[in-house]
């Protein structure tokens, strides 16, 4: 049996949670594409149909009427597809994609050849012709991760809006010494000197929390279940595999299977018989937020987070694939957010309508002058453990999808990226948008996630 809160009416397993660690440290042209199809309020993958609790925290935060939340959510899921054919469309021309303005969802598309300009307009974005592919970008911002290791120089990103790998620093002598040691263009670096010495979170509740040998509070991310184990995902830096955990009302739970801080901010519990994975998270006023997949948002998208601290907020991406250095070492692969936190809210959950992005890692700032927080995103956690993200979308007794055994095939509970290409049915499909597989998404089924080629 479930245990839950009276006053939720929920299950406790998959609100958001909050972290407190005793005794761990702290922490050439392209073909325009095929056009989009017609986006619509509720329904398709990247959207779905907003909790009122959802809209009311993007109402509040993001200073939006509730039509405006609306189709900004409905606006954003559609150019997540657009981007995504454009990406595949470009190769390694494309430099980057992004949204802008806070009551539409206006993209644009970085590319380093003029040709792809009309490709790009008849997709209904803006282009924008830049000098550095983001191949390129990626490379510099891996020298840099390779060489700065220390506090003093701790973000480090590619802001494909300005063409740039960007250094946050103590000051401007330290982000200079990294991009020296490093050996790449400083013509390519952009240099943020800022006060700021991101951190692992603790203390956080968020939703319902979970207790770890006794000694540390953490919450719950996201409920998921691997074969017949159930359990949910939450910060690495939460509790070491083989720690043993306690529910909010502290009975028996579960046991840490994996978890890898730092490098990655990722850990899952299995839970024992009497807990059951739910897709809820706890939003504002304790009401529910039902979880639909994990398709990944955009640069630029609205996106909000539950913490115990400071309870449901909301803000923007502003840069996917960061990394991060915190006093216990850097953590790479993370989401930088405009999402304000305060300690005690890390390890919930972060969420983009009803799609699940990540768990809450770190960052700095708080909910009164405002911050930067950091999310390690869902599905390389699902992908790392082989685990099935827990979804209201989500069939009972899933049959195994056609072509699955097949190389190529396409599978259920697959974690895809776009430009991935997959068989179904004798059909070939190709991304468009980074996702993990439900049998109610099967390519043929879901045009916002997959193109036929």
């Amino acid at each position: 049996m479930a245990h839950r809160h009276a006053a939720a009416g929920g299950a406790a397993l998959t609100v958001l949670g909050a972290l407190v660690l005793a005794g761990l440290p702290a922490a050439a042209a392209a073909e325009p594409p095929a056009p989009p199809p017609v986006p619509s309020a509720a329904g398709a993958p990247g959207v779905g149909e907003p909790s009122p609790a959802m809209l009311r925290a993007l109402e509040r935060d993001l200073k939006l009427t509730e039509a405006q939340a609306r189709a900004r959510l409905v606006n954003e899921a559609e150019a997540g597809s657009r981007a995504g054919r454009l990406q595949n469309a470009l190769g390694e021309r494309f430099a980057g994609a992004w949204l802008s303005g806070l009551t539409s969802a206006d993209l644009s598309v970085a590319t380093t050849d003029v040709a792809d300009t009309p490709a790009i307009e008849a997709a209904g974005a803006r282009a924008v012709v830049v000098r550095t592919p983001l191949e390129e970008l990626k490379a510099v911002r891996a020298k840099l991760d390779a060489t700065g290791k220390a506090v003093d120089t701790p973000v480090r990103y590619i802001d494909v809006r300005t063409n740039r790998v960007t250094v946050q620093a103590t000051s401007r002598a330290a982000a200079d010494t990294l991009v020296a040691a490093a050996g790449v263009d400083s013509a390519l670096v952009d240099v943020q000197v800022s006060a700021d010495q991101p951190h692992a979170l603790y203390d956080i509740r968020g939703g319902d929390p979970f207790y770890i040998d006794g000694t540390a509070r953490c919450s719950v991310g996201f409920g998921v279940i691997k074969g017949d184990q159930q359990g949910f995902a939450t910060a690495g830096h939460c509790g070491q595999a083989g720690a043993t955990t306690t529910g909010y009302n502290q009975v028996a739970q579960g046991t840490f299977q994996a978890s890898v801080f730092p490098g990655n901010d990722m850990a899952w519990v299995g839970v024992n018989s009497d807990w059951t994975a739910t897709p809820a998270v706890k939003g504002e006023g304790d009401q529910d937020v039902q979880t639909a997949g994990s398709v990944q948002a955009l640069t630029g998208a609205a996106v909000c987070r539950s913490g115990s601290t400071t309870g449901w907020h909301c803000g923007t991406i502003q840069q996917h694939d960061t990394s991060v250095t915190y006093a216990e070492g850097t953590v790479d692969g993370v989401t930088r957010t405009t999402v304000c936190a305060e300690p005690g809210d890390s390890g919930g959950s972060f969420i983009s309508g009803v799609q699940a992005q990540g768990v809450t890692s770190g960052g700095s700032g708080d909910c009164t002058r405002g911050g930067t927080t950091f999310y390690q995103p869902i599905n390389p956690l699902l992908s790392a453990y082989g685990l099935t993200l827990k979804t209201s979308t989500a069939e009972s007794g899933t049959p195994a999808p056609e072509d699955g055994g097949q190389a190529g095939g396409w599978a259920a509970g697959r974690v895809y990226e776009v430009g991935a290409r997959v068989t179904l049915g004798g059909v070939s499909y190709e991304c468009l948008q980074a996702h993990q597989a439900q049998t109610a998404w099967q390519p043929a089924l879901a045009p916002e996630l997959w193109q036929p080629v």
